[in-house]
């Protein structure tokens, strides 16, 4: 673990090079922690795949007092004693016409359509980071077989509520946008919705279960096509 500044009233924790689920619960953990021992100076707890960045009130605290206290925090933390994470489950409906790549997937992998459907049910998936754009959560990691580069040539428009799957990650797009990822479904789950507390229905360090719905039930959920 490394302690760097990030700026007058940051630092970025460093627990890894690279990520995986452990390091994902230690993060995690670790926000727990700080987020107990030290609420009076935290203004912000941003965790991310393989690192924590910390803003803290400057009025509170100064760098030097923040830097030790977090060593003090995080020293060895006992990471046995994380707890369950919260298991949220997303409604997906995977098809051709909700998914235009799925052909593309199966064909690269020599599978079937139902084959790479079936493969991304499943496992579960860990909230590794928020980012991009507020609620896009990306989740890790997808099943070698059918993980897939992200497209040459972005698209102008990705649908709200787009399943996609890029290298080993996959996602939910909480907005319409541009993206590069491979479309495999619509989930018509709002992964942001500031009118809501909480505005977003996953957590970093959460488990993700996608769950198969047909057209019929996306539509009744509120998804549109």
């Amino acid at each position: 673990m490394r302690i760097e500044t990030a700026g007058q009233d940051a630092l970025i924790v460093y627990f890894a090079d690279q990520t995986n689920p452990m390091v994902s619960a230690t993060i995690q953990h670790a926000v727990t922690i700080i987020q107990a021992e030290m609420p009076e100076i935290i203004v912000d707890l941003v965790p991310s795949y393989a690192s924590l960045l910390v803003i803290y009130d400057i009025d509170a605290c100064d760098h030097f007092e923040i830097k030790r206290r977090l060593r003090e925090a995080l020293y060895d933390p006992d990471i046995t004693n994380l707890g369950e994470r919260d298991l949220v489950i997303l409604p997906v409906y995977y098809s051709l016409e909700s998914g235009p790549d799925l052909k593309t997937i199966a064909d690269r992998s020599n599978i079937s359509t139902d084959e790479v459907i079936d493969i991304h049910l499943g496992r579960e998936y860990r909230v590794y980071a928020i980012g991009f754009a507020p609620g896009f959560a990306y989740l890790g990691e997808v099943d070698e077989r059918i993980a897939t580069p992200r497209l040459a040539t972005p698209r102008q428009k990705v649908p709200r509520g787009a399943v996609a799957i890029a290298d080993r990650q996959t996602a939910v797009y909480p907005a319409q946008s541009p993206g590069g990822w491979n479309l495999i479904g619509l989930c018509p789950t709002r992964m942001f919705d500031p009118s809501k507390e909480p505005s977003m229905p996953v957590k970093v360090g959460d488990q993700i279960k996608f769950e198969r719905i047909d057209r019929n039930e996306y539509i009744s959920l509120g998804g549109t096509l």
